[in-house]
């Protein structure tokens, strides 16, 4: 099992930063990838960027450039920093984790931090 929490949402004007955590605990070495979804009022829930346990990032189109996903190992934590956000970046975003567990992979995710951009 892989229990993850988040943190550091919040409120913010247009064009500021946020910085997103997500504390990892439990099966720790079994976590392939760490990633980052989000999801708006009344849309579909997407992917905002991920990390593999090598380090290898991928992002949404949207948000390239001006979010950075990162993890310290020796931390057990993952962050996503948030750069010249958008109003249309405001939803929930959630912390997410691949674990090989017993004989297979599992998605654990997080509660969730509202994210809110002002304009």
């Amino acid at each position: 099992q892989v229990h993850l929490v988040e943190s550091g949402g919040g409120l913010v004007q247009a064009g500021g930063s946020l910085r997103l955590s997500c504390a990892a605990s439990g099966s720790i070495k079994s976590i392939s990838s760490l990633g980052w979804y989000r999801q708006a009022p009344g849309k579909q829930r997407e992917s905002v960027a991920s990390i593999t346990s090598g380090g290898t990032t991928n992002y949404a189109n949207s948000v390239k450039g001006r979010f950075t996903i990162s993890r310290a190992n020796a931390e057990n934590t993952m962050y996503l920093q948030m750069s010249t956000l958008k109003p249309e970046d405001t939803a929930v975003y959630y912390c997410t984790a691949k674990a090989w567990v017993g004989v297979r992979f599992h998605d654990y995710w997080g509660q969730g931090t509202q994210v809110t951009v002002s304009s």
